[in-house]
């Protein structure tokens, strides 16, 4: 067992662990007294909540208050936790606290698992991750529980607004609102403002990224002084968020969803939704009352996502300014990719196109399977199947009702959406390849 870990790649390491802490999840989850009701869980439906616990997307079979017991709903909250963090952050954390030796293949596995740079400092980066999301998490349930207490009492109230805070905080989108109204999330608190723009606060903090972070700590509010991938994850971030908010609110301001709220009410409403697809999972709406305009909006915002290395899934903004600047870098005749005075290399433009093209084909393929397998409409199916493979959460209310199949298609979604669609394939590659071809060059017509 020592020799098979010591072979494994970085990759494989993190798909490995991921793994394990599904299936540990999943085993915690069937007790008995996990569950209110007698019997425990079924091993598909344990599989599933823990898999979209572990994966922070939000995707649940189950209403979680309602279903699951105060053991059970723990279980689900630390499995948030170690997803949202990534399981070998807490992991160098605790060897860490021993003195021992971190050596190098753990430290190169904890750098492609919050994507940063170099791996030189990360440990130092590791006890900065894990201390700058406690902070927040703790500003969250503050927050948070200046409503909940009120209406729950001290220690419920306050338990609400920590399991409510590290979901938004890991963009996970489980939540516990069940108490209120059954598979609600927060659509009984849609005008709340203090709800409201603490969970906006914590699901884009959450999804900017760890490295972004430290570049803003370093370089306070100076953005000139910015590395340039914190300069395009905030750029985009905030376009994403300007122009969803601005769609959302153009189609359905007169609707049947929007009905009976003000101008401003109706953009706080569109605001949260527009930032909730970047991964989060909760919902102030019902969303099978938007038109399946704002729905096929959500779904490109879904499959969009976050940024590296944060707790957020999806293409990763990154991935997305890349293909926009290659749209703009052919109008303009350039022959490279530029962005903010910097030269972008050319093979995160082949990255980009490849994570694009293998989320299109995996979100298509199992919307298709999900469709004829349930006989439900194909937007609805892919809805569904974005937001598992976004690790976003967001549902039009078919999960519960589909079938053992569809559910497994999902759980695979959700666990390449949150490892990464490049880094699955690396862990299944046997080999590098060769980085120069020798076969003569010939061109084809493209476009």
């Amino acid at each position: 067992m020592k020799n098979k870990l010591h072979n494994m790649s970085t990759t494989q390491l993190i798909l490995s662990g991921y793994c394990l802490i599904i299936l540990a999840g999943a085993l915690l989850l069937m007790l008995p007294f996990a569950t209110k009701g007698e019997g425990g869980a079924h091993f598909l439906d344990a599989l599933f909540t823990a898999t979209s616990a572990t994966c922070v997307t939000g995707l649940v079979v189950h209403d979680t208050y309602t279903y699951w017991s105060l053991f059970g709903q723990i279980v689900i909250l630390l499995l948030i936790q170690l997803g949202g963090l990534g399981f070998m952050t807490i992991t160098i954390s605790l060897i860490s606290l021993t003195k021992k030796r971190i050596g190098l293949k753990q430290r190169m596995a904890l750098s492609d698992s919050v994507a940063a740079p170099h791996v030189g400092g990360i440990v130092r980066m590791t006890k900065f991750i894990v201390s700058g999301s406690l902070l927040t998490e703790l500003f969250g349930t503050v927050m948070l529980s200046i409503r909940f207490v009120p209406k729950l009492g001290l220690a419920k109230g306050i338990y609400f607004g920590l399991f409510h805070s590290v979901s938004a905080f890991c963009n996970a989108g489980i939540d516990l609102m069940g108490n209120f109204s059954e598979y609600s999330s927060f659509t009984t608190a849609d005008v709340d403002i203090i709800i409201n723009l603490t969970i906006i606060f914590l699901i884009v903090f959450g999804g900017l990224g760890f490295f972004v972070w430290s570049d803003i700590r370093e370089h306070k509010f100076n953005f000139k002084s910015y590395r340039l991938h914190t300069k395009i994850v905030l750029t985009t971030t905030a376009l994403l968020i300007i122009l969803g908010t601005v769609a959302i609110m153009s189609i359905e301001y007169g609707s049947e969803a929007m009905e009976g709220k003000n101008f401003f009410e109706k953009l706080l409403i569109s605001l949260f939704q527009s930032v909730t697809c970047r991964t989060a999972g909760f919902n102030t709406v019902d969303l099978t009352a938007l038109h399946e305009s704002t729905q096929f909006i959500m779904i490109m915002l879904m499959m969009i996502g976050g940024s590296p290395g944060s707790t957020a899934g999806g293409l990763k903004t990154t991935t997305f300014a890349v293909l926009l600047l290659s749209i703009l870098g052919v109008f303009k005749k350039r022959k490279s990719l530029e962005c903010y005075k910097r030269r972008i290399e050319e093979e995160a433009l082949h990255n980009a196109c490849c994570v694009l093209m293998l989320y299109l084909i995996l979100a298509c393929l199992g919307a298709i399977m999900v469709s004829v397998l349930d006989s439900v409409s194909f937007i609805s199916a892919l809805f569904e199947t974005v937001s598992a493979l976004g690790t976003v959460g967001l549902s039009l209310g078919i999960t519960p009702a589909l079938g053992a199949v569809s559910h497994v298609i999902l759980i695979m979604l959700m666990i390449v959406g949150r490892i990464g669609g490049i880094s699955v394939l690396l862990a299944f590659s046997g080999s590098q390849g060769n980085n120069v071809s020798t076969l003569p060059a010939e061109k084809i017509a493209i476009g």
